[in-house]
């Protein structure tokens, strides 16, 4: 591969120029001489034997090739400062990376808030963030693929730190066949009908945790998938509490009338696969989950 012919330090210039509406203006903001200014917006146009500037009076405008370059110039050195800001990231202690998986059961919304003020705590550090339903979190803390996972349940030999049980509710559309029953529904009522299950997405030891065994069970990959389905009229289901309070609110869904279990809880676990040694970027994920965890006189009385 050939050197490039221009510099990172000639585009700067330029876009100096450009912003400051001329050669005294990026002199003085770059801190450097007008001759100098000059020098490298001359060697930048040999270079690329394109003009990039004309004068308009005394105000330094670009040519029409000028405008295409430097706009493209301007993302580049966008890059650029990134990069050494990456740098000095990491030699303060940040981590590059940082890999998230959180059960497909935690609240979305309170997720967000936590992925923003994350964002804000390490803006140099990637951020990577998967999904997990069941025993898939269980599979990533195991293989060591991940830094932080918020889990149902922890492997032997990791330690979990309770964040917030989230209540699952059994819910149909209030066309349903079930509700035409018009009383207290068993099992075997059930059994009859489809129910909606979200998908485990692990593969080692897949659990069909809360399938009740009907025949004409319908599986989905998220308890998004799940509640469209449901609200479509395609089956029951249990559906996390905070996901479908305003369809339960609106109508769209009802609660179903069962003996025993029209409730469910399911407690999630924050897990730090290697807590020894422990990255800036992983603490302060770990401290904003923890900043956001319900109060333990509230929880259960919150819909999270």
């Amino acid at each position: 591969m050939s050197l490039p012919r221009t510099s990172v330090e000639q585009w700067a210039v330029l876009a100096a120029i450009v912003d400051g509406g001329g050669f005294a203006a990026a002199a003085q903001s770059m801190n450097r001489s007008q001759s100098a200014i000059s020098y490298a917006v001359a060697r930048l146009q040999e270079a690329l034997d394109t003009p990039l500037l004309t004068l308009e009076g005394r105000r330094a405008v670009l040519t029409a090739e000028g405008q295409t370059l430097l706009k493209r110039a301007r993302s580049v050195l966008r890059e650029i400062e990134s990069l050494e800001r990456l740098a000095r990231s990491l030699k303060q202690g940040w981590e590059s990376e940082l890999r998230l998986v959180v059960d497909a059961a935690f609240p979305r919304e309170l997720l967000l808030k936590i992925l923003g003020e994350l964002r804000q705590l390490c803006p140099n550090t990637e951020i990577q963030l998967s999904d997990a339903v069941l025993s898939g979190a269980e599979e990533v803390i195991a293989a060591g693929t991940a830094d932080l996972v918020v889990t149902s349940r922890v492997p032997p030999q990791f330690i979990g730190e309770h964040l917030l049980d989230v209540e699952f509710i059994a819910v149909a559309r209030p066309d349903d066949l079930l509700f035409g029953l018009d009383r207290t529904l068993g099992l075997e009522d059930l059994s009859q009908h489809v129910q909606i299950v979200v998908r485990d997405s692990g593969s080692r030891a897949p659990r069909d945790e809360g399938w009740l065994g009907a025949e004409r069970r319908c599986t989905v990959s998220s308890p998004e998938a799940s509640m469209a389905m449901i609200e479509a009229g395609l089956g029951f289901g249990w559906l996390p509490a905070h996901l479908v309070e305003a369809s339960l609110a609106s109508g769209r869904l009802r609660r179903l009338p069962l003996q025993a279990g029209a409730t469910r809880k399911l407690s999630l676990q924050l897990v730090l696969v290697r807590p020894d040694p422990v990255g800036p970027a992983a603490r302060a994920a770990v401290e904003c989950f923890e900043r956001h965890r319900p109060r333990e006189g509230a929880r259960n009385h919150e819909r999270i």
